[in-house]
């Protein structure tokens, strides 16, 4: 269950503490050059070890590919491998955890599943260094859609209760936010959330948040009712993301208080196209794609490792036991889980784009 997509098929292999994690992409268009600049920064975003908002593992997440690239560096048709290394990991943090498994993690399913063989290092699988290679191919992604005029930005919303300021959802201002920023709207706002990581990591706790994506210029006519509506298809991707516990489209859950009157998106007729004045339905109906902009937003839960002592059990002894998560952990996983958002909305649309192309048909 590590490979994802129709036409687009990603495939994400490796460990938190494996040699290596990577990413296999089949199915991706030719004769596009790569921009690894480009890529290097998108996955800069999310690399740790990038202050005190972040865990202080270090990562340097420089891709390698090894296929799918022909003599001149253009995408040749072929599956398109990539290899990230694990530089900096430290196993011996998790020796003391196989027997007692973290509150808000996968150890104990995990055990359920595979037993004593899951590798707990790092969270092993389930650990949120596997978005490295999904933000990997969602910013070859990006490329490619950048080249369709379709754009997508991720901001934070909301975190540790503290809002940030509204984005009109029918007409989203590019940049949402200044490079390299916090991935905030509005400075001050930005600030507050950062106090507030700050302070529940002085506390050895953590904080959540909420994650809103924009994308704009996709084209109306994509996904199809039922099971293959467009929402679906982002939960799909979206909910791979460790620490995403929710996601709504547009309104979302403030529809059930809207009428009708209130809710609805009034069409009208602008410069030889449909479209609405507001953007309730996040760009889907039906789950197929209106033109409007596509708009969601995802929660984000707090990071499950924290240093205060927490109630768990003995798994080897069967008894009730007290747990102080050692290691090196994020206060907060949501500033850099905002590009991860982003790179599963453009493996999405990529794919819905080029299943609408008749690629691989």
């Amino acid at each position: 269950m590590n490979t994802f997509g129709h036409t687009l098929r990603l495939t994400v292999f490796g460990q938190s503490h494996a040699p290596a994690i990577g990413a296999v992409i089949d199915g991706f268009p030719s004769g596009i050059e790569p921009d690894m600049d480009r890529i290097r920064a998108f996955m800069a975003r999310r690399a740790p070890g990038q202050g005190p908002l972040s865990t202080a593992r270090r990562e340097t997440d420089e891709p390698r590919i090894l296929s799918g690239l022909n003599e001149r560096g253009r995408t040749c048709g072929a599956p398109i491998a990539a290899v990230i290394d694990n530089s900096d990991a430290r196993s011996a943090d998790y020796d003391a955890l196989r027997a007692h498994p973290r509150p808000g993690h996968a150890d104990y399913t995990a055990h359920l599943l595979w037993g004593n063989d899951h590798d707990i290092r790092g969270g092993g699988a389930f650990s949120g260094r596997l978005t490295a290679p999904l933000c990997f191919a969602g910013a070859l992604c990006m490329q490619y859609l950048a080249s369709l005029g379709v754009r997508i930005a991720a901001h934070i919303s909301r975190l540790a209760g503290i809002d940030d300021i509204p984005i009109d959802m029918a007409r989203p201002t590019f940049p949402l936010y200044a490079p390299g920023a916090f991935p905030a709207a509005d400075g001050a706002r930005a600030r507050d959330m950062e106090n507030a990581i700050l302070a529940a990591r002085e506390k050895g706790d953590s904080v959540g948040g909420i994650i809103q994506c924009f994308c704009t210029g996709v084209p109306a006519g994509l996904g199809s009712p039922m099971f293959g509506g467009v929402e679906n298809r982002l939960s799909e991707a979206l909910f791979a993301i460790p620490a995403v516990k929710g996601a709504e489209f547009g309104a979302g859950f403030l529809s059930a208080d809207m009428t009708g009157s209130q809710h609805n998106d009034a069409f009208r007729w602008e410069g030889g196209r449909v479209v609405s004045d507001t953007n309730h339905s996040g760009g889907i109906l039906g789950g197929i794609t209106t033109g409007m902009p596509l708009v969601f937003r995802v929660a984000v839960k707090p990071t499950p490792s924290i240093a205060l002592p927490q109630r768990t059990v003995d798994l080897s002894t069967h008894e009730n036991a007290t747990l102080s998560v050692p290691g090196r952990h994020d206060p907060c996983i949501v500033p850099r889980a905002v590009p991860a958002v982003e790179a599963a909305a453009a493996l999405v649309l990529t794919d819905l784009i080029l299943e609408g192309k008749g690629y691989g048909a």
